[in-house]
């Protein structure tokens, strides 16, 4: 079951009860706030991402990840299933695997060699019954030791279309309530049932909170102003066909776009500095693109997935982004890069190519991490000012256009709720 939740008294400053627009930058600073989040967002009422069963495709195979900062382990079983649990040894509390990836038949804490079976049951504890010497028996474990009472930390686990997530919190709802029908519908469209194949790894370390990168990819307001390569190839453009969508709490969200076959009109690129119409590319194959059946028409869909996950498909780039905070002023962002079993080999050195643009050095992405770095230097020296997210207004719904900035508001809406409960 989940762990008891932690009271935390702190509260930020809004200037309105009804409209989360204006933002107090202490929800970026404050550490009792950021404690809070841990508890309520990502210990408990939550599902979080942890990886995809591609990752550990035979018995033994694990990876070591995090849900918030606790560090756990996505196992795949003996029979095929897969197990999340807390790397902390029952015994004195060790995290005792260290590899990120590796295959094993059990896990064994060096500490004292207590050992695990794949789904976290205690199965062996040294001198458990004591040592025989000289005709007695020194030490052992009380008689009414059970190794039942000393497993590992078992996580609920919830498993769609390849994809694997868990919680801390049994009681929480299921996957499919959580996502809702209208994101559970973007879920599947990527995730459809095809086995995917892992094509490789990016991970950087943010110096910034763990929101402002859920808020990066709910702001359609600033790709086709920040972005060079977006604006100037018409990939995220505000004149794009498009649509931004979020389930009933306003906690997830989808920005959908479909390139524009158009070149760019004034109206858009007026004193955007981030336009350049003389860039050529080197690499054509950056520009490569074909679309693909399952598409269904958008180029690109940035599905955000709360509070842990961003699900990419720009063109024919795939991968998932984890987020991993560590700290209220940091975090680790994590890509897995996949394809699909059935690509051809065309397909699969396409979407390696266009990788190129994401990841913390891609053509795109590495201005993101610029822009929430220098956001959080910013938060720090004035802890008591407040972002505004007014765009489009003040209130929170679906659009058909991006020029707004809802789905922040969303998202925030929902935050005060489960912060301020």
């Amino acid at each position: 079951m989940g762990d008891t939740p932690v009271v935390f008294p702190i509260r930020p400053v809004w200037e309105s009860k009804e409209s989360s627009s204006r933002i107090p930058f202490s929800v970026y600073t404050d550490e009792q706030i950021y404690r809070r989040e841990l508890e309520r967002l990502f210990y408990h009422g939550h599902w979080c991402y942890v990886g995809l069963e591609a990752e550990i495709p035979n018995a033994g195979d694990f990876k070591r990840t995090v849900v918030g900062e606790r560090s756990v382990i996505m196992v795949r079983g003996n029979e095929g299933e897969i197990n999340v649990v807390e790397n902390v040894c029952a015994h004195r509390g060790m995290q005792f695997c260290r590899e990120r990836h590796g295959n094993r038949k059990e896990f064994v804490c060096p500490y004292h060699q207590w050992n695990y079976k794949l789904n976290g049951d205690l199965q062996g504890v040294p001198f458990r019954r004591g040592v025989k010497q000289d005709g007695k028996v020194n030490g052992g474990m009380p008689k009414e030791f059970d190794t039942k009472d000393h497993g590992l930390t078992k996580l609920k686990v919830a498993v769609r279309g390849g994809v694997v997530f868990a919680s801390f919190d049994h009681e929480v709802e299921p996957l499919e309530d959580y996502l809702g029908p209208d994101m559970l519908g973007y879920f599947d469209r990527l995730f459809n049932g095809r086995k995917l194949t892992i094509l490789g790894y990016n991970r950087q370390r943010i110096p910034g909170n763990w929101k402002l990168m859920q808020e990066n990819i709910k702001d359609p307001y600033h790709p086709g102003l920040l972005h060079t390569w977006f604006v100037t190839y018409g990939l995220w453009r505000a004149d794009n066909k498009s649509e931004l969508k979020m389930d009933a709490h306003h906690r997830h969200a989808a920005m959908i776009s479909t390139r524009s076959q158009q070149a760019a009109t004034s109206e858009v690129t007026a004193g955007v500095t981030s336009f350049k119409s003389s860039m050529e590319v080197q690499d054509k194959r950056l520009l490569d693109i074909v679309p693909e059946d399952w598409w269904g028409g958008p180029t690109a869909v940035m599905m955000t997935v709360f509070p842990s996950v961003i699900f990419q498909q720009q063109v024919n780039s795939v991968s998932t982004r984890h987020i991993q905070p560590n700290g209220k002023g940091s975090f680790d962002f994590v890509w897995t890069h996949f394809g699909f079993e059935d690509d051809t080999e065309e397909m699969t050195q396409r979407r390696l190519v266009q990788a190129n643009l994401f990841g913390p050095a891609g053509f795109v992405s590495a201005d993101d991490g610029e822009v929430i770095e220098l956001s959080q230097y910013g938060f720090e020296q004035k802890p008591f000012h407040r972002a505004v997210a007014e765009l489009g207004g003040h209130g929170v719904e679906n659009t058909d256009h991006m020029v707004t900035e809802t789905l922040i508001r969303g998202m925030y809406s929902y935050w005060r709720k489960v912060m301020e409960d």
